[in-house]
């Protein structure tokens, strides 16, 4: 469906349509124009038209966007109908968070393994996963096919963790180590996620406010 290399910001943008289309289904919500979408989810009309336009419009003159059509729609494009075989690396208080979260699966990303080096947590079970030690990775990984991985590990860590990840075949890993990790594979996709950059932004613009 993607011929053309799309921009990293509409990439960004588009998990934000899925979710605002998806509480829109919830409401009963059958058709919407893009008028209606930007005043819900504070993008412009324009720019909602412009990013949809990258992957073949969607919506019909005088008619607007049908919901459900287009939510299924840009669920394919982000690669929601395959499922993900998904392993948390570091199993300390974040990693068993997300392992308890819940909407993971219900977006086909089905956490498989947990895996820590702290021995008072290995054989501990978090929603019925038993964590193991880091040692049993490879194989596990190969066993169970393993697509994605969730690094919430100390950065000195994260990057050999990250580099025998890629030797045993993952194929995309969400970073939480507060680094950047930067792979020389570049078959293999990395996600660098910064909880801190979000609260210092949210530090600035309360101190703006005062």
């Amino acid at each position: 469906m993607i011929q053309k290399k799309i921009s990293t910001a509409v990439i960004k943008r588009l998990p934000k349509y899925y979710r605002y289309l998806g509480d829109l289904l919830e409401n009963d919500v059958v058709r919407i124009s893009s008028k209606e979408l930007s005043h819900r989810m504070g993008v412009t009309a324009s720019q909602i038209r412009q990013d949809l336009n990258n992957f073949g419009g969607f919506g019909q003159q005088g008619y607007g966007y049908n919901v459900e059509y287009l939510y299924n729609a840009i669920g394919k494009i982000l690669g929601l109908e395959n499922k993900y075989n998904t392993i948390i690396v570091g199993a300390g208080n974040l990693g068993q968070a997300l392992a308890n979260y819940t909407n993971f699966d219900k977006r086909g990303f089905e956490v498989k393994g947990l895996f820590d080096v702290n021995p008072r947590l290995v054989g501990i079970t978090v929603r019925g996963i038993e964590i193991k030690d880091l040692d049993e990775l490879e194989e596990f990984i190969k066993v169970n096919r393993i697509d994605l991985a969730i690094l919430t590990l100390p950065k000195q860590k994260a990057p050999k963790v990250a580099n025998d990840l890629v030797n045993y075949g993952i194929k995309g890993i969400w970073n939480f180590a507060p680094i950047d990790l930067k792979l020389t594979n570049k078959n293999v996709v990395v996600e660098n996620v910064h909880l801190l950059d979000s609260l210092m932004t949210l530090s600035y613009n309360i101190k703006e406010t005062i």
